[in-house]
């Protein structure tokens, strides 16, 4: 527990310097990030990261992050997804000119992988162009349901929630969660209210529920990839934490449907 926290110490003190900072630096490191969780997809399953097809894939994520259309003026305001769908139409081409028996289902993988993790890192670059304060709600959100989840689940948890996939998450560590993240939410959007206005305040409560929801679903998906692989940790680059999709995989769903439910 030391070491864990002395690492998120650390790993906070970088990542909230960029965060505070926005503008291109913040995206080109949430873009070295994702190029990073896609290594970690990749190596999961035992494929090089700086082979053709990895580079491919991270660089798919990199630009899905970063707005292209924002810095290279010259390109449609779809760039992104543009050069992203040219990066994809070069890995299904390893299907044709590649020698052994490289198939659509080889090629699928790296796609799949950049996508999952490009989308997700976007829309954390999209919240802070909308605003830090939408950033920081989301953080709230997902450490509130990952610390209550933990805490009330390791006191009070009996009934598994999914044995398959996560055997030590309980129906009560996920109830303590939605409820704990209800709770700093709550204090946090009474302490500003511009981040959910228009809105009323009990929907957004509504809808902080649904992304508490959503974070701990992430948080199993990355489970059941991890489960498949046969791996513990996506990675090892923080130490008692694991790789970045260890610590991204709630926030790669909770931006996306924040998104969709228009705070950004």
């Amino acid at each position: 527990m030391r070491e864990r926290v002395i690492w998120a110490g650390i790993a906070l003190l970088i990542f909230i310097p960029f965060l505070v900072w926005g503008g291109l630096p913040f995206q080109f490191f949430v873009g070295l990030l994702a190029m990073l969780g896609v290594a970690e997809m990749l190596r999961m399953k035992k494929l090089e990261a700086f082979s053709i097809e990895g580079v491919f894939a991270m660089l798919g994520a990199f630009v899905l992050t970063v707005p292209l259309d924002n810095y290279l003026i010259f390109l449609p305001i779809d760039a992104s997804f543009s050069v992203f769908s040219l990066l994809v139409f070069f890995l299904l081409a390893g299907t044709v000119f590649s020698s052994d028996s490289y198939s659509f289902e080889d090629a699928a993988y790296p796609i799949a992988a950049s996508l999952y993790v490009g989308v997700g890192f976007q829309n954390l670059v999209n919240a802070r162009i909308s605003g830090i304060d939408k950033v920081l709600l989301a953080l709230f959100i997902v450490w509130a349901t990952d610390i209550g989840a933990y805490l009330i689940g390791r006191r009070f948890g009996k009934r598994k929630l999914l044995a398959k996939v996560s055997p030590n998450k309980t129906v009560e560590g996920s109830l303590g969660g939605i409820v704990s993240a209800l709770i700093v939410a709550a204090v946090f959007m009474l302490l500003r209210r511009g981040v959910y206005e228009p809105r009323n305040f009990f929907v957004m409560l509504l809808l902080v529920m649904i992304f508490s929801i959503c974070g701990q679903f992430g948080d199993l998906v990355e489970s059941a990839i991890k489960r498949h692989f046969g791996v513990k940790d996506s990675g090892r680059l923080i130490p008692g934490h694991g790789g970045i999709l260890d610590r991204f995989d709630s926030m790669i769903f909770v931006f996306p449907i924040m998104h969709l439910f228009g705070l950004f």
